[in-house]
């Protein structure tokens, strides 16, 4: 399931963000770019969100704003004097000009010593924090999504029941009209005082058993009711997938024995929402 967190927060002279993005995916996902002063606690971040996000593929960024001047680097002034009057006198002696004397220096990896960077309990602690806001502003972001799904998914078992009791009328309708045209039929071929009509009507309910729709009518409504139960329970999306499955079966067999226009539209209007119920299926954790 998508879903977005941000948080900010002031932690010592740093202005700290971070961010926490995910996107549907069938398992655990993540990557996490960190400060190179916070990259030492990589894996206590990895573990925070393996504990508190389920699945998806999930980008932790955290990012910091220096609200002060920070002193990057220090001069080892010692050694930059000890090199000075040693290239000092090797110039004078050669009779060279003094004025590269000073790039010269800069460029000994001894005179640039960085600042120490160690990272403190308190400043990591206050990070953390944040941190956690942030994850705690996907797990909300997730949960108005899934709001928002739990109601698309009734609303379209919903329209499928609903198509489903309005096929009662036509099923009605289509018996009659072949009953009627297989009398035709064989009107047309037998004198109507020949037709045996206890044999007719045999044949009759045998055709028509062939075009009854009852048994799967009545398990599409229980796979329905079934499918809005598991959404009340929290299942997984997975078990939803099986169940959708099934209403999908129901709902091809009653399209291969409608034998009838008005059915028809009804079926694909059925199996219309039910693709759409699949397709969000995927953003069910």
């Amino acid at each position: 399931m998508t879903g977005f967190g941000k948080a900010e927060g002031i932690v010592g002279s740093k202005k700290l963000t971070v961010e926490v993005r995910a996107l549907n995916s069938k398992q655990l996902d993540l990557s996490v770019r960190l400060p190179s002063i916070y990259r030492e606690k990589e894996m206590d971040v990895r573990m925070y969100i393996t504990e508190h996000v389920i699945r998806g593929k999930v980008d932790v960024l955290v990012y910091y704003e220096t609200m002060e001047a920070e002193k990057r680097i220090a001069l080892n002034r010692p050694i930059m004097e000890a090199y000075y009057k040693e290239l000092k006198q090797f110039s004078d002696e050669m009779g060279m000009s003094q004025v590269d004397i000073l790039n010269a220096i800069i460029r000994i990896p001894e005179v640039l010593k960085p600042e120490n960077t160690e990272l403190s309990d308190e400043e990591w602690q206050g990070v953390f924090q944040v941190m956690v806001q942030a994850v705690q502003q996907l797990g909300a972001y997730r949960k108005i999504e899934g709001d928002k799904l739990l109601d698309e998914f009734n609303a379209r078992i919903d329209r499928i029941l609903e198509e489903r009791n309005a096929l009662l009328k036509p099923m009605e309708e289509r018996n009659k009209r072949m009953r009627e045209k297989l009398r035709n039929n064989v009107s047309e071929l037998i004198p109507e005082d020949k037709i045996d009509q206890n044999r007719f009507e045999q044949e009759l309910i045998y055709y028509l058993e062939r075009l009854d729709i009852s048994e799967e009518y009545q398990r599409l409504e229980t796979n329905c009711s079934h499918f809005k139960d598991e959404l009340r329970g929290g299942c997984q999306g997975k078990k939803l997938g099986f169940v959708a499955q099934e209403i999908g079966r129901e709902i091809n067999t009653i399209g291969s024995k409608a034998n009838d226009a008005e059915m028809q539209r009804m079926v694909v209007v059925m199996k219309d929402e039910l693709e759409k119920i699949k397709e969000q299926i995927n953003n069910v954790l």
